[in-house]
């Protein structure tokens, strides 16, 4: 180390490291989550299928509610990350709209089961009052995601959307919804619908 490196060497708050914690956990939980589906998991079978004791998982979580919660928001906020990028780095609609399909098609494919989590714990929210704020928030940060991919499409056409946000968000759910539904029943078409879904819904919306 010569004279001109430097140390991080600040302690981290205590909030800090249960931050950290709580998310070491939540990756260790989300593939059994995402395999047997909200109704079916409890915190002793996510337990019994990672590192972690059920006391700990305890310690951080206060019941399965708020595990599954922090696990699919997680997730969805590295998506959102994801798909923010390429509309931030388009330069042309062919391009944007080609990479938009592949993006979606890929994590439709790669992560489905996680897919499969996030629209169960949505269902369960119009049965679980105590989902409906989280279900809301992440409904709302995908709504601006996909409005930020649409917006980016219409500004390299030299067009504006015809539709408002939440209808466009409504259009490309129910597209991507669909299109796993298929995919989990064996259609080997899902995937490649997706991309030339993506494509006419970009056209058709702008």
């Amino acid at each position: 180390m010569t004279s001109t490196d430097t140390v991080d060497r600040t302690p981290r708050r205590p909030t800090d490291k249960v931050e950290e914690r709580r998310r070491q956990l939540a990756g260790a939980a989300l593939q059994t989550l995402a395999s047997l589906g909200y109704a079916r998991t409890s915190l002793r079978d996510i337990a019994q299928n990672s590192e972690f004791s059920h006391g700990v998982l305890h310690y951080y979580f206060r019941d399965k509610i708020e595990l599954i919660t922090y696990c699919v928001r997680q997730y969805k906020t590295q998506c959102v990350e994801r798909y923010d990028a390429i509309a931030a780095d388009a330069t042309d609609a062919d391009d944007l709209a080609r990479d938009a399909g592949d993006g979606l098609a890929a994590t439709l494919v790669d992560d489905a089961l996680m897919h499969r989590l996030w629209y169960d714990l949505r269902a369960q929210s119009m049965f679980e009052e105590s989902f409906r704020l989280d279900v809301a928030d992440i409904d709302a940060s995908l709504e601006r995601m996909i409005w930020r991919v649409v917006d980016a499409y219409a500004g390299l056409v030299g067009r504006e959307p015809h539709s408002s946000p939440a209808l466009v968000y409504a259009a490309f759910d129910g597209l991507f919804q669909q299109c796993l539904l298929r995919l989990l029943a064996g259609d080997a078409a899902a995937a490649d619908d997706l991309r030339a879904g993506t494509r006419t819904l970009l056209e058709r919306l702008v």
